[in-house]
């Protein structure tokens, strides 16, 4: 059955797996078929749209309408008919729109929104990882909404209308999330003490907040440890209660006389007793009932009443109380009565006495009523106006309502667990006073502001600065008591007066004086000592002038500098004008005399008349001349004469001139033989110009010229040549001028019948020339004298004109000059001499110039004298006027007056203007009202704490009363007008305060004294005369005073010493060319301190401050060069080439002196001149003598003729003017066109033709190409005889290029360098260029030859320059010295500055690096107000609860590093104001709270950290600083734990934040573990910042322990073995055990057994002794390292080991093997074939 039943069973389970399989098909069958038919029903045509087009319409704004484009398409993309698709879902194409024009751009615009939270990429893309460790951010995105609006109403619009105008703005940007900030901590303090003397108590150490949890970091630890302590047993029974009191009350007035005694009767029976269970009332309730009772009551205290402090009795009664407080004086003086019901006799009777006195008060008014009616007017209203003020400036006046009301205090009974308890559980305490005196408080109120007061320009001004115009306020009720302070009571405005009536207002403007005259510097370039006189200087340079601010008249002309209208103004305070002051320096340029130059002479004309219009006189001249080619400066008065004569006999004005002789023709018609030569002439004058023939009608005709033409048999003569040039210009006693011609002979004779040729000394004439005498004359003159008057002139003919230099003329006056006659090389003759037609003018007219007369301006106003209340530096005590000369005479005008500065001693100082706060005298002491402390403990007795006041008001410097508001604004603050005070009872000694110590004569001598004295009934108290307990006197020793000084500082800069220089503003004065140098003084401050070290006033020394030391400054040395080296010769023969000069270096400039010109790095020269020079191609010639006679080698003696030789001297000569005029070196000649000094040729014999030498070739015609031919030509001679013909006489060649032919082109030199006039040093000049003309073949030719062929010139041969001028440095005046930087302490310096107003320029001296001075100032002590530590906190009268501390504020002195500062006495202070730290409200007690035992509480809260950055490696992420403030809980009972508050934090964003790293920290291992700690950048341990995950490891512990022996745990945190042991492993990596490592002794030198090495083991621990005088050194061999692994070095040993094996092995098998029999040679002679190893390339 079991098996049966199951059998069943899991048949029924196969059929219901069956069932479920079935249905699972099913399911997937039907999910298929569904599928199909969604594929199915899939569309296969859609309609497809396109983007919207243009909006378009005819009116702008939303009536427009845009289409676009619809189509159906398949749905594989490709487009199809409308049909297919559904007609019924068919888009739109067309919609209406919003049509945008222009001026809907100022009526949308794109609205942003405001960016959002900045979210991680990671969270937005799926795929993104976040970065397990942050270190600069996680990168994020962060969007916003834009939309386009209405801009009039914020109204949205469609986006395409702003998209029209401008692209929409982005809507996202990527942002960064900052890591994680963790809160940083410092570390904690020290354990405090126990919070109990016995008994379980606690201690805290307790840490700050160092940086805030930022960014989602984690929050801050506790800031606070708890420990248990228990200093001891307690002796009895622990208190568990203690008296805390509450904070005080508002302060109350208290209630009126009727208002008690309505509630009387309900507060007696209220009143609580002193023993109830319940604590007493809260004082702050109380006082706010008061307060509201005192609103609600009958009368509240007023101005006047009695009840107040009123001013008037201040004043009348001095110290006096008002009465009604010396009523409750006397009525609280006896302790024995029991209430104020027992008083009411006496009260009445006082009441009476009132009265009396009430009516002998109206009296005195009715008296001073009287009085009054006499006084005018005026009189009362100023006394009442004075009343008024005094009223107001004292208590109880308008202003001040001073009211003394009282506060309250809740005391209770509080447990140690802090729960309050009944006060009768602390009756162990005695109850504190519950009650105090207090100022009712009082907030400032002012009243309303005052009218606009006028303006304070009251003139109209439109671009010079406006007035101002104010409204003040004054106050009605100053603060008291801690009320809120005044605001301001002073507006300003600014404003400007119009209207018609308003004047417009004084201007104030710049003038000048005149330019000085040009002043020129010295290139360095040209420092010749050859040029001594530089007064000529011309060129570029500058000049200086004086500016100066007067006041400006309505008619002052536009031009400022202008001196025609001859204005002459007072100068003013520079301060006046405004703008920018006129320069004082400028560029100007002084134009170069331009030198006269002449052409060279002319040849010696003929001699000639004088004039030739008048020939009486027999005696003539002979004259050469010469001519101006330029244009003078000054006309041509300073050229040189031009023409100079020789007195000769029978002149004559016109004579014959030969032009040519014609051919020879010979006589008889017959062929040859003698003739004639016919001259032809042409009439001259003596200049040679061609004129008629007639006026040569005196003169003799040249004669026709015999000739001879040679017969066949004649001797055959070449023709004469020409004249030479005459030996000497003029002939003297040892001087003949001479000329000469030769002629050569060409052939000879026939034996018979020809003519014979002439002697040798026939081939040459000698002629004379030049028979003049060597005298010259001429004309010379001196300069042109001064121009004076002509009297002859008449006034009325007096032109006004310009005359040089735009200097105006006055008049016309007359010049002379000395004019002689002088004989060359001679000197002055008589006039005769000279001729007279050429005599030079000896007078000219001259335009006068105007005299100038020197103009100043009037004196200045004296300058001010300083204030005596001016504090900081010296003070002048002098002031000083001057005038400033604006024209300097010229052409004896009147002089300038030697005075133009005067100064005189400053009058008597008034008093400085101020304002001071005036103290009245305290007055009575004001306790608590009776009514308030009646039922207090003490209440009977009227004496205990309290307040008084005091008056205050506002006095002038000068004396008299001023407005309160004026001591507010510009005095210092308000002294306070209430203090506490003490009434004294009846058994306590009054004692006056201290007096002042008595002066001590001397240091170190004597005592000081200082007293007090009993006051009032103290005098009769026996108690009181105890002057042990009262002391009445103090004694001290006067103090021993000890000074040294000493220097402190650095050396101030080397100052001058300066002249009584006026130091004024009037004028702006340019010094010119400063050299500011020689001997000067630096100087060093003293400091002065006493015995303790320290500071006080130099005057403590002796010492007057400073340490002064002679200087010098050196002076400026400039660059020295040498003179000008010699121009260089030209650098080409022929044409143009260049000449050079330079200078080198002297010595080099110092101490900023005029630097070098930059060096030449090519030749080492400093300065370079190059100038272009042009080379006459004919300046050096070739002069060839006549041929000599033939040498005829082949000799025929009958004929004499044949192949002969001829020769000549030829000889390189220098050409000039009147022709080649001395031999020269040959190379200076060009050798191409040296002539022949030999010749071969054939002598014609008898009857033969003769012809002449060859003529010059003809040109050959341009271009050279090779087809022209160029000929020469001779002419005949000699008739050949018969049967003769005479050679050809004409020549013919080919012209080839370069060789016969050559091209001619012009060629442009480099520019020269900037040529100036004679004495110029800069400026204008003039560079010039040459042209040279070149031969095809390079060759530079004669510009003849250029010029011949036409070519044109298009290049400019000159252009202007400009040298760079040298402007010196010019500087300013020394300012004067400013105010010290600091106004006491050590660091203070005085500084003094210049400027540059003119740069260096050129090779100009550079200004001084030194443009500042400073010198040290007088040091002073530096006292200040300083604050002492807070006081302890006090409650007064309990345990705890509230309380104050206190501090006081005392002087203090350093030397103002605020790195030392002493305690002194407070009179050195007060001289300064109240303040501490720059807060002028000075805090001597604030509130605090003292904890209860066993309370738990919070500290007071931390300074601020400092700012701190968020930084990356040092770089500002941007998110702004923070710093941080907390607060930590202190626990003192261990059972208040758990109701202790919350620790506190405070952050706040920061400016000026410094970066701050955190880095983990690790010290050494101590065995398996170490200290790991947090440190900041700056050195600080922490507790957070550092990143967890780099935190290095801490603990190195091993696993399992380390209990081998001599095993300890390595760093690796493995087992290893100590030294001297090697590990042994076991399989799994374990130490197994440490085992002895062998050890290996090496001997050292010291060691005699050296050659003996053992291997012993021995016991680390204890190490052999080495033998005395022997030093080994130990090896310890380990395999094994700390980690149990075999080391590096046992591989590297096992590896050489086994290769040393395989070698032996190696060597060992070669050495045993048996070598082979030896295979015999085959004689086989064949070759063995040449193997190619193929390497791959293809080549192969």
């Amino acid at each position: 059955m079991g098996l049966a039943g199951g059998a069943v069973g899991m048949l029924g389970v196969l059929k219901r797996v069956a069932l479920l399989w079935r249905l699972a098909l099913l399911f997937f069958s039907i999910w298929e078929l569904n599928a199909q038919t969604a594929v199915a029903t899939k569309p296969r045509y859609i309609w497809q749209t396109g983007p919207w087009g243009r909006c378009m319409g005819s009116e702008c704004g939303p009536g427009g309408s845009q289409s676009r484009a619809v189509w159906c398409a398949h749905a594989e993309g490709w487009t199809t008919l409308h049909t297919n698709c559904n007609q019924g879902e068919r888009p739109n194409n067309q919609q209406s729109c919003f049509r945008v024009c222009d001026w809907h751009k100022d009526l949308y615009d794109w609205q942003l929104g405001a960016w959002n939270q900045c979210v991680p990429v990671s969270m937005r893309s799926a795929g993104v990882q976040r970065p397990t460790v942050c270190t600069r951010g996680d990168e994020g995105i962060q969007t916003r909404e834009v939309g386009c609006v209405q801009k009039a109403n914020g109204e949205p619009a469609e986006d395409a209308i702003c998209e029209y105008f401008e692209p929409k703005p982005r809507l996202e940007q990527a942002c960064l999330i900052p890591c994680p900030r963790d809160c940083v901590v410092s570390e904690f303090s020290p354990w405090t003490s126990c919070s109990k003397t016995c008994g379980i108590g606690l201690q805290n150490r307790i840490r700050i907040v160092l940086a805030p949890p930022l960014f989602g970091g984690s929050a801050c630890p506790n800031l606070t440890e708890f420990q248990t302590c228990q200093p001891g047993p307690c002796e009895g029974e622990e208190s568990q209660y203690s008296l805390r009191v509450g904070p005080w009350g508002l302060c109350s007035v208290p209630a009126s006389r009727q208002a008690r005694e309505a509630n009387k009767p309900s507060s007696e029976t209220e009143q609580p007793s002193r023993d109830s269970d319940k604590p007493p009332s809260d004082g702050g309730k109380q006082a706010g009932e008061d307060k509201k009772q005192s609103k609600r009551g009958d009368k509240r205290p007023k101005v006047g009443d009695k009840k107040s402090i009123q001013g008037d009795d201040v004043s009348k009664d001095g110290d006096k109380p008002p009465r009604s407080t010396r009523k409750l004086g006397k009525g609280n003086g006896n302790p024995d009565r029991p209430s104020r019901q027992a008083d009411r006799p006496k009260r009445q009777r006082k009441l009476k006495n009132k009265a009396k006195k009430e009516k002998i008060r109206e009296k005195v008014r009715e008296k001073l009523r009287e009085r009054g009616k006499v006084k005018d007017p005026g009189t009362r209203e100023l006394t009442k106006k004075n009343r008024n003020r005094n009223r107001q400036n004292r208590p109880g006046g308008k202003s001040w309502d001073l009211q003394i009301g009282y506060q309250t205090r809740e005391v209770t009974c509080v447990h140690k667990s802090g729960n309050v308890e009944p006060l009768s559980l602390c009756s162990h305490e005695s109850l504190p006073v519950t009650y105090q005196a207090c100022v009712m408080t009082k907030d400032c109120d002012v009243t309303d502001w005052s009218e606009w007061s006028a303006c304070s320009q009251e003139c109209y001004d439109p671009n010079g600065p406006k007035g101002e115009q104010t409204r003040t306020r004054k106050v009605s009720q100053f603060p008291i008591g801690g009320g809120a302070e005044c605001p301001e009571l002073e507006e300003k405005q600014p404003c400007s007066p119009q209207g018609e009536t308003v004047a417009p207002c004084i201007v104030y403007s710049w003038k000048t004086t005149e330019w000085t005259e040009c002043r020129v510097d010295m290139l360095l370039s040209q420092q010749d000592r050859r040029r001594g006189n530089q007064t000529g200087l011309c060129g570029g340079g500058f000049q200086t002038r004086e500016v100066y601010c007067v006041q400006a008249s309505a008619d002052t002309p536009s031009n400022l500098s202008s001196l025609k209208s001859k204005e002459v103004l007072r100068p003013v305070d520079s301060d006046l004008c405004v703008g920018v002051a006129p320069n004082t320096t400028q560029l100007c340029h002084i134009n170069c005399p331009v030198q006269c130059e002449v052409s060279s002479w002319t040849a010696w004309g003929p001699c000639t008349y004088e004039n030739c219009q008048d020939q009486s006189a027999k005696k003539g001249f002979k004259m050469r001349k010469r001519k101006i080619v330029n244009d003078p400066t000054g006309g041509t008065g300073n050229c040189p004469h031009l023409v100079e004569a020789i007195p000769c006999e029978d002149p004559s004005c016109y004579d014959w001139l030969v032009v040519k002789l014609e051919e020879c023709i010979p006589d008889n018609e017959k062929e040859c033989g003698p003739g004639t030569q016919n001259p032809q002439v042409q009439c001259v004058t003596s200049d040679g110009e061609h004129v008629e023939r007639q006026l040569c009608r005196d003169a003799i005709l040249p004669m026709p010229v015999i000739c001879e033409v040679p017969c066949p048999k004649d001797c055959a003569l070449s023709p004469w040549t020409s004249w030479s040039l005459c030996s000497h210009t003029c002939s003297g006693k040892n001087t003949e001028g001479k000329q000469t011609r030769t002629r050569s002979i060409l052939a000879y004779n026939a034996g018979e019948g020809g003519i014979q040729c002439p002697n040798i000394s026939a081939l040459q004439e000698v002629r004379s020339c030049n028979e003049h005498p060597c005298t010259v004359y001429h004309w010379q003159t001196a300069p042109w004298g001064q121009c004076i008057e002509d009297s002859s002139i008449p006034a009325t003919n007096t032109s006004v004109g310009r005359g040089r230099g735009n200097e105006a003329s006055c008049s016309v006056g007359m010049q002379t000059r000395k004019v002689m006659c002088v004989r060359v090389n001679v000197g002055q003759v008589p006039p005769k001499k000279c001729p007279e037609s050429l005599r030079p003018d000896t007078v000219r007219p001259c335009l006068l110039p105007c005299k100038r007369d020197c103009i100043v301006t009037p004196y200045s106003d004296w300058s001010p004298c300083p204030a005596v209340c001016q504090t900081g530096g010296k003070t002048k005590k002098k002031q000083y006027r001057k005038r400033i000369i604006i024209q300097l005479p010229a052409n004896g005008g009147q002089d300038c007056p030697e005075v133009l500065t005067q100064d005189r001693e400053c009058e008597a100082p008034s008093v400085c203007p101020g304002y001071r706060w005036k103290t009245h005298k305290w007055r009575r002491c004001q306790m608590v009202p009776w009514s308030v402390r009646q039922d207090s403990p003490g209440s009977e007795e009227t004496c205990g704490a309290g307040l008084q006041v005091r008056a205050v008001s506002c006095r002038k410097r000068v004396g008299g009363q001023a407005d309160v508001e004026a001591c507010l604004k510009l005095s210092s603050s308000m002294p306070p007008l209430t203090q506490p005070c003490q009434v004294p009872c009846q058994e306590d000694c009054q004692l006056s305060n201290w007096s002042k110590f008595s002066s001590c004569t001397a240091d170190c001598v004597g005592v000081r004294v200082r007293k007090r004295i009993l006051m009032g009934k103290s005098k009769k108290r026996d108690q009181c005369k105890n002057h042990q307990m009262y002391p009445l006197s103090e004694t001290q020793y006067c103090p021993c005073n000890k000074y040294n000084a000493q220097p402190v500082g650095n050396w101030s800069d080397c100052i001058l010493s300066e002249g009584s220089r006026m130091e004024g503003q009037l004028g702006m004065k340019v010094q010119g060319d400063i050299k500011e140098c020689g001997q000067g003084y630096r100087y060093q401050a003293m400091v002065c301190y006493d015995q303790d070290n320290r500071i006080v006033e130099t005057s403590r020394c002796n010492s007057h401050g400073y340490i002064e030391e002679a200087c010098i400054i050196p002076c400026p040395s400039d660059c020295k060069l040498s003179e000008w080296s010699n121009w260089s010769r030209c650098s080409k023969s022929c044409g143009s080439g260049v000449k050079v000069r330079s200078k080198w270096l002297r010595e080099k400039p110092y101490n900023s002196g005029r630097p070098c010109p930059k060096l030449d790095h090519v030749n080492q020269a400093q300065v370079y001149e190059v100038v272009p020079c042009l080379s006459d191609c004919g300046q050096y010639v070739w002069v060839a003598e006549p041929w000599s006679v033939w040498k005829v080698s082949n000799v025929d003696l009958k004929n004499n003729c044949g192949e002969g030789v001829q020769t000549r001297k030829v000889r390189c000569m220098l050409n000039t003017i009147d022709g080649p005029s001395e031999p020269v070196e040959d190379y200076l000649c060009d050798p191409e066109e040296m002539p022949l000094g030999a010749r071969n040729s054939r002598l014609p014999c008898p009857e033969d033709c003769v012809l002449s030498d060859w003529g010059a070739w003809s040109p050959c015609s341009l271009p050279c190409n090779g087809n022209s031919t160029r000929e020469r030509r001779a002419y005949l001679l000699r008739q050949p005889g018969e049967e003769k013909e005479c050679p050809p006489s004409t020549e013919t060649e080919s012209c080839k290029l370069n060789s016969n032919c050559f091209h001619y082109s012009y060629n442009i030199t480099d520019w020269s360098t900037c040529q100036l006039s004679d004495r110029a040093v800069c400026g204008n000049g003039i560079k010039t260029r040459m042209l040279d003309c070149v031969r095809s073949d390079g060759k530079s030719v004669d510009l003849t030859f250029c010029k011949e062929l036409g070519l044109e010139r298009k290049w400019q041969m000159n252009a202007s320059c400009v040298v760079e001028c040298p402007v010196n440095c010019q500087l300013s005046e020394w300012s004067a010295w400013s105010d010290c930087t600091h106004k006491c302490g050590l660091q203070g310096k005085m500084w003094r500055k210049r400027t540059v107003i003119q740069a260096p320029q050129g090779d100009g001296r550079p200004c001084p690096s030194q443009m500042e001075q400073w010198k040290p100032c007088l040091v002073k002590p530096c006292y200040t107000w300083r604050y002492s530590t807070w006081s302890e906190c006090k409650s007064e009268g309990a345990r705890c609860g509230d309380g104050l501390r206190f501090r006081n504020v005392s002087c203090f002195v350093s030397d103002g590093s605020d790195l030392q500062r002493s305690v002194v006495d407070d009179e050195l202070c007060g001289d300064l104001e109240p303040v501490v730290d720059g807060d002028p409200q000075i805090i001597l007690q604030e509130s605090c709270t003292v904890p209860c035992p066993g309370e738990c509480y919070l500290t007071d809260w931390t300074g601020w950290s400092p700012c701190q950055l968020s930084c990356v490696g040092g770089d500002d992420l941007g998110f702004g600083s923070v710093q941080v403030r907390s607060r930590a809980v202190v626990a003192q009972d261990p059972e208040n734990l758990l109701q202790c508050p919350e620790q506190e934090l405070e952050a706040r964003p920061c400016t000026e934040g410094q970066c701050l790293e955190y880095k983990w920290q690790a010290g050494p291992w101590r065995g398996s573990s170490r200290r790991v700690w947090c440190q900041r950048s700056d050195g600080l341990n922490v507790t957070g910042g550092c990143p967890a995950t780099t935190k290095p490891l801490a603990d190195r512990s091993c696993d399992p322990a380390c209990t081998k022996p001599r095993s300890f745990c390595t760093e690796a945190g493995v087992c290893g073995c100590e030294e001297g042991y090697t590990e042994v492993m076991t399989s799994d990596g374990l130490l197994d055990q440490c085992t002895v490592i062998p050890v290996l002794e090496i001997p050292t030198t010291g060691d005699n057994k050296a050659d003996v090495k053992t291997i012993r083991a021995f016991n680390p621990t204890q190490p052999a002794v080495s033998p005395p005088g022997r030093v080994g050194r130990t090896w310890f061999l380990q395999p094994f390292g700390p980690d149990g692994k075999l080391k590096t070095w046992v591989y590297g040993v096992a590896a050489g080991v086994f290769v040393l094996l395989v070698f032996i092995i190696s060597m060992t098998y070669l050495a045993c093997k048996k070598p082979k029999k030896p295979q015999r040679r085959q004689m086989n002679n064949r070759l063995k074939p040449l193997t190619l190893a193929y390497d791959g390339d293809a080549d192969m």
